[in-house]
Parts: structure tokens; C-alpha cells; sequence
């Protein structure tokens, strides 16, 4: 070319507009954007106090009937009465945060459609929590997935299990809101922290007035909210461009549509096996054991509801993240020849998103705050059925089992509110300065797999193996702790250093029609050492962290309990271990089916025969065979 690019960006600057001001011609974030994005806070204020008052009303009517615990029971799971589409859509939002909106498509702009295979890792997580995971915790009737541990183990493995969620979940959170808060912040110009302080009080209010009904009834709002916000970005932005042919000749163009990689490399960052057994057992992990997904699960009456819950859950997250992928190549088909990141359009890479928005549907009032509305929608899920959560891990894992008699009803209630607004307050705070956390908030971030990994393995272990002990789990989660702890830290100080660097997907800034400055070191796409780095534990893939720490927990405890033979799985609880776990151990407990070829004379011994296999196929459930001699197996579940 005749000119450099440092000449593309300067030249006719006379007839050009300065990247700062085409970033604030952009912020157009008018009257009706602030009253969608108002109107969609209010209606989770009133959610959470019409159910506060329902719930408040019918116990004072019915104060001398109510027995002890339904308020805990009430609050966390809804007396166990709620409905399959709402809970389905609350699994739905509270899984997908904010972080993942933009996050998965900032992965399909910078890195190309290699990602966009994680459909296979969630079909495993739905199988495994289908045949594994849901019928042990709807056999137990729990509200909080960590008393598992101690009914299979013994309660500082429970401890253990509560604490590494509590302090996950504590850094997850003020993540959660500061991203959507960014992205607020790109299209208005409002400060993050003004933004996400309000936002998060909103949360805490009708997280803290109406427990998990108003919860789960605000996150079928808002799951719906933020749907309808995609579906217009996708629509306007595709009929922007030209058509999906366009969209499509362009990405395959620039290397961004990719096949399958089936690379048995560990180190690669994104293969299918990666993908599928890594990102898996992340999944497996984020919803099968942890308590902000469990907790809607168990609201439901019976099995079957969850069951249905589940394939709900799994269809919807599949095409919402395809949403959010299509959304990547969509803008990367949108500024094929301007890169925004390099021109500095977007301050951060979590601002793309934004970006688009305000270019396709800015002229348009409303439409901007309704996407608005739409991510901060997905991150108040999250925050509101976190913080939940952690009121229920606080009473029925820190405060039930230390306090020598029963709490009263008005005790209960008072812990768990209490709960809610001391954590609601941290993560707000945490908030104010997460900002200026640095390489510390992606430190943070990594805790996850950290503590995800052994914590899968414990649960793996008892749900599987019924020959390990108390003992050889807690040797076996120290030894995953430690073994993912020293990746993690050690990957960061690798990254750090340069020494991993993520190659990126060509850009370029040819076809810009503003004034830039271009960066130090600007290249189309991301540089790899010079020189060879030699390849060791912690260049793995990141999709293997949470698989990484599940096997080393597994390897070591399952090993050492065959060492020490404490554990006899004859005296262990067949509602303890998944159902074909039970076939092998312990077929006493598997209902009979009885055939017969009996005809009955009249209505009354037809009614005696179907009452005694009712009573049959209840009795199996409580694991022996009724009608028979078999006794109860020993051991209880507390």
C-alpha cells in the first residue's frame, strides 16, 4: 500500500471525528432507555414485595398451625411447591450472568467459533445430572447440596464444602455487577460504581423481602427481558450488514468460523476433548454441586418436575449461547475493517457488546435500554439466587448444627435476611474497589476451578465409590486444592510474564472513518514468544483446571480408602450413592416388581392389591422392600 497505517489513521483529519468523539456520539442513552432500564427494577421491587407480604400474610393467619422450619423452608425453596417453567427459566438466567453474555461473544470476536462447541460439555453435565446427582438430592429432601457431605462423610467435610463456596461465591459476585456495570458505563457515561451500588440495592431488596419465590419469579422477567434483547441485536444487526451471507463470507474470511479441533494436545487452549471432558466437568461442576443451582431443583415436589426442569434447562442454555456466539462473528462482521479494541472505541474487550448495541439500535429509543436492561438482568439473577444461597449455607451449614436447640421461627427468619443483607453489603463494597484489584480480581476469578474441582471430587466420590471414608475424601480434596492451587498461581505468573499468550483472530483498521491513535506494538493479531518455552503443568488448557482438580481428588482418596478398608459399604445409607451405584451394593433396595396373573372378583380386593403395591413401591423408596422380613439398612440422613 502506498501508505502506512499510522498515515490511514491520520490522514484528512480535518474531515474526521476523533475516537473520543465518536465514543461519546454514541453514548445516545436518552430519556426512554432510562425508563425501560428503571421500569425493568421496579418490577423486581414489586415481585419481591408482593411475595414478601403473601408469605408474611398467610403466617399470621395461620400462626398456631405452622410447624417448626417451614419458614427456612418457605424462604430457601419455596415449601418445595413450585412450578417447572419458572424454576426452569431461574436455572436458566441465574447460570447465564452477565459475564457470560458478553464474555461469549467477546470469545467468538477475538478467538473464532472454537468455544461454540461446548454444547457437548452441557449435554454431559445434563446426563450426569440426570443418572448421578438429582435422584440422591431429591431422595434426601436437603436444602443446602453441603449437607450431602456430612450425611456421606462427617461435617468438617461439610464445613470444608460451605466454606469454599461461601468465599467462590463472595469474589464471584461484585464480578457479576461491575461487567454489566461497564457496560452501562460505555453506553451513558454514567460512573460503574454509581451504576452497580444502586443496582445491587435493588437486588438486595427483594432478594432479602421475598426469598426464593421473588428470586425465581424476577428471573422469569428477566430472562425474558434479556432474550428479547438478543433476538433485536441479532435481527437489526444482521439486516445491517447485509444478510447472514455476509455475516458468513466474512467470518470464514478471516479464519473465525472453524471445524471441530480434535488436537490431542493438553496445552492447546481450545480442542474438542478440552472442551468436552474440561469444560464438562466445569459444568458438572457449576450446576450438579452448587448450591445457587440445587437450591431451585429442590424447590420443585417430585423427581419427575426436576427432570423436566432439567431438559428445560438444558435446551435453553444451549441456544442462548449460541445466541451470544452468532452475536461474536456478528460483530465481528460489523467492524471487519475498524477494530474497535485497536482504535480504542472500546476501552476493554467486555465492552464490545455495548459497542454493537449503540451502533445498531441507538437511534432507536428504548431499544438500548432494553438490551441494557437485558445484560444487568442476567447478572441480578445471578447476584439475587447467590446471595440466597449463601443465607441458605450460612443457616443450615454455620448456625443449625452449633446451636444446642431448635431456632424459632422468627430467629430463622431474622438469620436469613440477615444473611442476605450482610453479604448484599460485601459484595457492594467489594464492588467499589474491584476496580483497582488488578492481576488480584484475575486471581479471584481463578478460585473457581480451584475450589471446583475438589469440591466435585468429594461429591463424585460419595455419590459413586461407597467404599471411602471421611478420611481418605478430606486427604483426597487437600490434595486437589493444593495441586490446582499451584497450577492456577502458577499460570498467572506465566501470564504474567509472557510467557502464554493467546494467539487472537486477524482485525484490521483499513476501512476506519475517524482519527486514532494506534497502540505500542500494534499488530493485527497476537504475537507468540520468540523463543520456545518449554511446556510444563501449568501451560494446560484452562478447560482442565475443574477436571484436573475432580480426578486428583478422586485418584487419592479412592486409593487411599482401599489402603485403610475404614469404610464398609453395608453400613452406608443406599440413598447416599446414585441409584446404579445402589443396583451393585446394595440390591435389597431396589423395588420388586411384582407380576401377576390374578383376576380379582370385586372392587374392595382389587383396591386392598393396588394399596399394597402403592405401599410396596413407597416403603423401596425408604430402602427396604415392605412386605418383607429385610430390615432397614443402618446409618441416617440426619
Amino acid at each position: 500500500m502506498s501508505t502506512t497505517r499510522n498515515q490511514l489513521a491520520t490522514m484528512s483529519s480535518s474531515a474526521k471525528l476523533t475516537v473520543v468523539e465518536v465514543r461519546e456520539s454514541l453514548q445516545r442513552f436518552g430519556l426512554a432507555d432510562y425508563i425501560v432500564f428503571v421500569a425493568s427494577l421496579l418490577i423486581c421491587v414489586v415481585i419481591g414485595v408482593y411475595f414478601g407480604w403473601k408469605d408474611w400474610s398467610v403466617q399470621r393467619k395461620r400462626k398456631q398451625n405452622v410447624r417448626r422450619g417451614s419458614a427456612a423452608l418457605n424462604y430457601l425453596v419455596g415449601g418445595r411447591k413450585m412450578k417447572i417453567f419458572p424454576v426452569a427459566m431461574s436455572l436458566i438466567a441465574s447460570f447465564i450472568s452477565g459475564i457470560a453474555v458478553m464474555g461469549a461473544s467477546t470469545e467468538t470476536y477475538l478467538h473464532g467459533t472454537q468455544f461454540c462447541y461446548v454444547f457437548t460439555a452441557i449435554i454431559l453435565m445434563a446426563v450426569s445430572m440426570n443418572f448421578i446427582f438429582l435422584p440422591v438430592y431429591q431422595g434426601l429432601e436437603i436444602t443446602s447440596a453441603y449437607a450431602y457431605l456430612q450425611l456421606r462423610f462427617d461435617r468438617r467435610i461439610r464445613l470444608l464444602g460451605s466454606g469454599l463456596f461461601t468465599l467462590a461465591t463472595l469474589l464471584h459476585l461484585p464480578i457479576v455487577i461491575y461487567v454489566p456495570a461497564l457496560a452501562f458505563n460505555q453506553v451513558s457515561g454514567v460512573n460503574v460504581h454509581i451504576v452497580s451500588t444502586s443496582v445491587c440495592m435493588v437486588c438486595i431488596f427483594y432478594t432479602l423481602v421475598g426469598g426464593i419465590k421473588a428470586v425465581v419469579w424476577t428471573d422469569v422477567i428477566q430472562m425474558f427481558i434479556m432474550i428479547g434483547a438478543l433476538i433485536l441485536i441479532v435481527i437489526k444487526g444482521t439486516a445491517d450488514i447485509g444478510g447472514l451471507g455476509v455475516l458468513i463470507e466474512r467470518n470464514m474470511a478471516s479464519g473465525r468460523i472453524e471445524a471441530p479441533n480434535f488436537n490431542f494436545d493438553p496445552t492447546e487452549r481450545h480442542t474438542i476433548w478440552a472442551i468436552f471432558i474440561g469444560g464438562g466437568s466445569f459444568w458438572m461442576g457449576k450446576n450438579a454441586i452448587h448450591q445457587m443451582m440445587i437450591q431451585r431443583y429442590l424447590a420443585l415436589p417430585t423427581f419427575r418436575d426436576a427432570q423436566k426442569a432439567l431438559l428445560c434447562f438444558t435446551v435453553g442454555i444451549i441456544l442462548l449461547l449460541m445466541t451470544c456466539f452468532y452475536n461474536g462473528l456478528l460483530i465481528y462482521a460489523t467492524f471487519h475493517d475498524c477494530d474497535p479494541l485497536t482504535t480504542g472505541l472500546a476501552k476493554a474487550k467486555d465492552q464490545l457488546i455495548p459497542v454493537l448495541l449503540m451502533k445498531v439500535l441507538g437511534n432507536y429509543p428504548g431499544l438500548a435500554g432494553l438490551f441494557i436492561s437485558g445484560i444487568f438482568s442476567a447478572s441480578l439473577s445471578s447476584l439475587s439466587t447467590g446471595l440466597n444461597s449463601l443465607s441458605a449455607i450460612v443457616l443450615e451449614d454455620f448456625v443449625k448444627p452449633f446451636v444446642r436447640k431448635p431456632l424459632s421461627e422468627r430467629s430463622t427468619r431474622y438469620i436469613m435476611r440477615g444473611t442476605v443483607l450482610a453479604f448484599g453489603i460485601v459484595a457492594v463494597a467489594l464492588v467499589l474497589v474491584v476496580e483497582k484489584l488488578g492481576t488480584v480480581l484475575q486471581l479471584s476469578m481463578s478460585l473457581v476451578p480451584i475450589s471446583l474441582g475438589p469440591l466435585l471430587g468429594l461429591f463424585l466420590l460419595g455419590m459413586l465409590l461407597p467404599w471411602v471414608d471421611a478420611s481418605s475424601a478430606f486427604g483426597g480434596a487437600l490434595c486437589g486444592l493444593l495441586t490446582m492451587s499451584y497450577i492456577v498461581i502458577r499460570a498467572q505468573i506465566a501470564v504474567a510474564a509472557r510467557e502464554m499468550l493467546i494467539p487472537a483472530k486477524p482485525v484490521s483498521v483499513e476501512g476506519c472513518e475517524y482519527e486514532f491513535e494506534l497502540p505500542p506494538g500494534y499488530n493485527t493479531s497476537a504475537t507468540l514468544p520468540t523463543q520456545p518455552v518449554e511446556k510444563s503443568i501449568h501451560h494446560v488448557s484452562y478447560l482442565y483446571y475443574t477436571f484436573i482438580g475432580a480426578a486428583t481428588t478422586v485418584l487419592i482418596g479412592s486409593i487411599s480408602a482401599a489402603i485403610l478398608r475404614r469404610q464398609q459399604p453395608s453400613k452406608l445409607d443406599p440413598l447416599l450413592v446414585a441409584p446404579f451405584v445402589r443396583k451393585i451394593y446394595f440390591p435389597q433396595s431396589i423395588p420388586r416388581t411384582v407380576v401377576t396373573t390374578h383376576t380379582f372378583d370385586n372392587k374392595e380386593d382389587t383396591a386392598l392389591y393396588l394399596t399394597c403395591l402403592l405401599f410396596n413401591e413407597y416403603a423401596s423408596r425408604r430402602n427396604y422392600v415392605a412386605l418383607t422380613h429385610a430390615q432397614p439398612p443402618t446409618g441416617t440422613r440426619g
